[in-house]
């Protein structure tokens, strides 16, 4: 074999090698004594606040103080059994009346908004594999890749399975939507485009490696980061590749990108912002280096991206100017939340309404954050837990 031949081939070996360190070493992480324990984030829908909590529960809370919405209900919200806590990965959907979160243990949950009670669950018998990535919502179904590398359709109001979509390994990927097409990455190296209504597949595009970032989609465009440490653009339509960045990451690309004024900007495991022009994958700006893993989904606030690095502290990135500000601190004392330097942040932000929400969390507890971005003050913190008394 060709001496280059040979070199790309041990790249590819090596590659391999420290994806599997690799996802061992995060499969480790998600485990506390041996159980998964999970990073859901917030969804904010009109008043209301849901979020999935290390107590294997839907908790739901006012947008205007924190407050809980179902109060003195243990049952309320459970996934399983209040003696048996379920793992989630996934961050709520919320449709007209359900709300739906997606277990570790392999069910889909739905719950009604106004009261935390249990309307449906899928399947109804028996658990599919785990599903670590989140649920989407369109149209009046739901949408999402499992352990099994399936990739289900579900009624939304009855959670009746519409179809399945069998790739080539499992999906940790939380799916996108455009239209009439369903974006997901697998584990099998291949990005897909299905068709939401029957499950056909429209394309599939070879990424070369495994990825678990959500694809985002852009003026028909897919953007989506992978393990081999590069960044894509993906024709939306055709499946063709745009391009691929030049610029490699220090690691994975694992979080979500978000994109504002023609920029993409894409967290990454070594710590890193990188800034990439949507057009042509070039750097805009050198990257901002934030010192600590990035896995949390950042989320844009007017022109401010927000972003939030494994060891506890938030920071907005001006898109005007590329600089940044600490924004927030969730090992600090808060409130009635005490100090805690073991305290970190692996779930997706969430926004609304200039407010951005943030779950940090350490082995035996979790807390919601709501923090202004214009004034950078927090305006309340809450604990997660959730007892009988509250």
């Amino acid at each position: 074999m060709p001496l280059k031949g040979n070199r790309v081939l041990l790249r590819r070996v090596l590659l391999l090698l420290a994806i599997l360190i690799g996802i061992g070493t995060i499969l480790s992480g998600c485990y506390g004594r041996g159980q998964p324990m999970g990073w859901s984030g917030a969804t904010v829908s009109g008043d209301r606040i849901f979020v999935g909590s290390l107590q294997g529960r839907l908790v739901g809370l006012n947008k205007a103080g924190g407050s809980l919405l179902w109060p003195n209900d243990a049952e309320a919200g459970v996934l399983g059994t209040t003696e048996t806590k379920v793992a989630i990965y996934g961050t709520p959907i919320v449709g007209s009346e359900l709300v739906y979160l997606a277990g570790y243990n392999g069910k889909v949950y739905a719950f009604v908004t106004s009261t935390g009670a249990l309307r449906w669950v899928y399947p109804r018998e028996g658990n599919l594999k785990p599903i670590v990535g989140g649920l989407v919502i369109s149209q009046g179904n739901i949408y999402f890749g499992g352990s099994d590398g399936n990739v289900y359709a579900l009624d939304a109001a009855t959670g009746d399975k519409l179809w399945s979509f069998e790739t080539g390994d499992k999906i940790w990927s939380t799916p996108a939507i455009s239209g009439d097409t369903l974006y997901v990455a697998s584990f099998d190296n291949k990005l897909y485009a299905l068709n939401i209504s029957n499950g056909s597949k429209t394309w599939d595009f070879e990424i070369g490696t495994t990825s678990v970032t959500t694809p985002l989609i852009v003026e028909n465009t897919a953007y989506i980061g992978a393990f081999d440490r590069y960044f894509y653009a993906v024709d939306a339509s055709t499946g063709s590749l745009r391009w691929q960045s030049e610029v490699e990451g220090g690691k994975w690309f694992w979080a979500k990108t978000v994109a504002y004024d023609s920029v993409i900007y894409a967290p990454n495991l070594d710590g890193k912002v990188y800034m990439l022009n949507a057009g042509n994958g070039s750097e805009v700006a050198s990257a901002v280096d934030l010192g600590s893993p990035i896995s949390s989904d950042p989320v844009l606030v007017g022109d401010k991206v927000i972003i939030a690095t494994e060891e506890g502290k938030v920071y907005s990135l001006d898109t005007t100017n590329h600089q940044y500000d600490e924004l927030f601190d969730v090992t600090q004392e808060f409130g009635d939340v005490p100090t805690n330097i073991d305290r970190e942040i692996k779930a997706p932000l969430g926004a609304d309404d200039g407010v951005v929400y943030i779950k940090a969390q350490t082995a035996s507890e979790d807390v919601l954050y709501a923090v202004n971005v214009e004034t950078q003050k927090p305006l309340w913190g809450k604990s997660l837990v959730v007892s009988e008394e509250d």
